[in-house]
């Protein structure tokens, strides 16, 4: 029997809804054993998240060296401990987006840099950062956003559920050639860099092996897997995944 039937060199999952449970639990054991046939196989494994970098690290603990990452939505590419790819959103559209913010108090926003990401000290509640520090294990607080000295990937806004679409709209008007919002799910909402996304982040890491995206298969369940659905030879939904999600997939 063929090691490799299909020839599948890459397999990208999303981790929230996809790879891992609610609390960040997933089949360890179960996972050692597939990792260790996909590595005979000449196939990788790749985590694509719109978490940070660190977060998903520790989820792996003894083998991360061995993975590849799109971390922060295709902000930060990482090939087992080479950095390919680090976005550096330009002191003008940090501006801008934190004068917008700044106009709509309910948002909760997040700024996401290369080092930590940031809460503002007065705008968001010890709650909100107990809670994000489950998402970004490099978290800080600042007395002022403009303080800090960090190269900045994204930015990620918590907004009102119901007003998802209102506020995606909103930043894609207001923030045009600066920065696109990409929703995760429940109120969740990243601003990134235009073309910058998961599927972006696995191209960087098909060139540099020198594979195809008929190669590729991916797993996701939300928004931000939408590019990278349609760009992998193959693409699965998750059964929890939105209709638009689950047209975009094989």
């Amino acid at each position: 029997m063929e090691k490799n039937p299909y020839n599948i060199k890459l397999v990208a999952v999303d981790m929230d809804g996809t790879f891992a449970r609610t609390d960040y639990t997933y089949d360890r054991p179960r996972f050692k054993v597939a990792l260790s046939r996909m590595n005979e196989a000449g196939c990788r494994f790749v985590v694509a998240s719109g978490n940070q970098y660190y977060q998903l690290r520790s989820l792996f603990p003894g083998y991360h060296h061995e993975l590849s990452f799109v971390a922060e939505n295709g902000a930060l590419v990482k090939d087992k401990e080479d950095v390919l790819f680090s976005a550096d959103i330009s002191q003008e559209a940090i501006t801008a987006t934190l004068e917008l913010l700044k106009e709509h108090p309910e948002v909760k926003n997040v700024m996401c840099g290369l080092e930590s990401a940031y809460c503002e000290r007065g705008t968001v509640s010890d709650a909100f950062f107990e809670l994000t520090n489950k998402y970004y294990h490099k978290l800080k607080w600042v007395d002022d956003f403009s303080q800090v000295e960090d190269k900045i990937l994204k930015f990620a806004p918590t907004v009102p559920v119901e007003k998802t679409e209102m506020y995606c709209d909103l930043f894609r008007e207001k923030l045009n050639g600066f920065l696109v919002p990409t929703g995760s799910g429940h109120g969740s909402v990243d601003l990134i860099v235009p073309n910058c996304h998961k599927a972006s982040g696995l191209e960087r890491l098909v060139q540099r092996w020198g594979i195809t995206p008929e190669q590729c298969v991916s797993f996701g369940d939300g928004g931000n897997d939408l590019e990278m659905l349609a760009y992998c030879g193959r693409g699965y939904a998750m059964e929890n995944a939105p209709d638009n999600v689950k047209e975009a997939a094989d």
